[in-house]
């Protein structure tokens, strides 16, 4: 597993930050979805940029991380590496995500969907297939767990990264990076925005995006354009919230091509060349551990929370201080199935595989 080589290595601990405040910003960007759907009106109105955010940091980590050992490991292991890391969450995430689809109290859509559908739905959850065959989910790939397209961008990206991008020359990376950015404009000019890819509607969208973003996080690794400076952390993390608070326009998708191609990449540079210390650093290795867990069982709780508005209609201060608490909630959540159910499982599991590598290594008869 080569896990001394990975010790050895430097953790990018504001890069955790970053990825945290990222997700917690997406928990809010799905409630305001609800409280206020006109994006132009929402205080987080381009929060959906957080996924390309993920992306781009995903492209410069897993650079970082395999880029000089996965053809030692091998495609074979380097699969098994990520299903550890990413899909214990895609399950816990599909079962939860079926908890909250029958037992809402504010919704029918388990009767109108019927239990056929409703099991179809959580077995291609299970299993990273798309199925867009409940009601009520807005035409949602995952019904059960919406953000989780997301994810099946990312094995999907992931498993071009092996066969594809681990042993591409630079020049070809670079022409490949022109390539999906183009795409990606031609997707954003089409649509007006870049909230595509989630939806049946527009599933090709996805490609789009995680090809462009992720190819960006690889180019800024590959490239060596990391930008050391004494910057606070605080600033860079402002600045990156500052791109989801940006107010929305309608059409506005040059606005969010910049932001796509020039500032995450530009925030990723001096995101990995922050030094943090102290309470900061401590805050962004606790928030970059919570990231994904709570990015992979929030969305449960904000559906109860947009069915509750519907039926409920509560005045102001009853919908805030639900939303507040659905979002401590959220967190709360996320850091159970962190601390109780991610790390144990991923251990285990690692554990597991590194005994069966080892005793395939062990000659027979021995």
């Amino acid at each position: 597993m080569d896990q001394h080589l990975l010790q050895s290595r430097p953790h990018f601990e504001a890069l955790d930050g970053l990825r945290g405040l990222a997700a917690l910003s997406i928990v809010v960007f799905h409630l305001y979805e609800f409280i206020t759907p006109d994006y132009t009106l929402s205080p987080i109105g381009h929060g959906y940029l957080a996924v390309d955010f993920f992306f781009c940091l995903s492209g410069f980590v897993i650079g970082y991380a395999y880029d000089e050992r996965a053809i030692k490991l091998g495609a074979r292991q380097f699969f098994l590496n990520r299903l550890i890391r990413l899909h214990p969450m895609v399950i816990w995430g599909s079962v939860i995500g079926l908890l909250g689809f029958i037992y809402d109290p504010f919704s029918n859509a388990v009767t109108e969907a019927g239990w056929i559908k409703t099991t179809a739905a959580f077995l291609c959850s299970l299993l990273m297939l798309p199925s867009p065959i409940l009601p009520g989910r807005g035409g949602g790939l995952f019904p059960l767990n919406t953000p989780a397209w997301s994810l099946f961008q990312e094995y999907i990206i992931n498993i071009f990264y092996v066969l594809v991008l681990l042993k591409l020359p630079k020049r070809w990376l670079t022409g490949f990076f022109i390539v999906s950015a183009i795409w990606l404009s031609w997707v954003a000019q089409y649509r007006g925005w870049i909230i595509t890819g989630w939806d049946a509607p527009t599933f090709y969208d996805g490609f789009a995006r995680v090809s462009c973003s992720f190819l960006a996080g690889l180019v800024v690794y590959r490239f060596g354009l990391i930008i050391r400076h004494r910057i606070n952390f605080l600033l860079i993390a402002a600045l990156l919230l500052g791109v989801f608070i940006f107010p929305h326009r309608n059409n506005d998708w040059i606005t969010e091509m910049f932001i796509v191609l020039f500032v995450f990449p530009l925030l990723l540079a001096l995101g990995a060349g922050a030094m943090v210390h102290g309470w900061i650093k401590a805050c962004c290795v606790f928030i970059g551990r919570l990231s994904y867990p709570l990015y992979m069982t929030h969305i449960w709780l904000v559906w109860i929370f947009g069915n509750y508005l519907n039926v409920a209609k509560p005045d102001k201060t009853s919908m805030y201080t639900v939303a507040a608490g659905i979002f401590i909630a959220s967190c709360l959540l996320g850091y159970i199935a962190l601390k109780f159910y991610d790390e144990p499982v991923r251990a285990w599991l690692t554990k597991r595989l590194t005994r069966r590598l080892q005793a395939e290594k062990v000659p027979a008869g021995k």
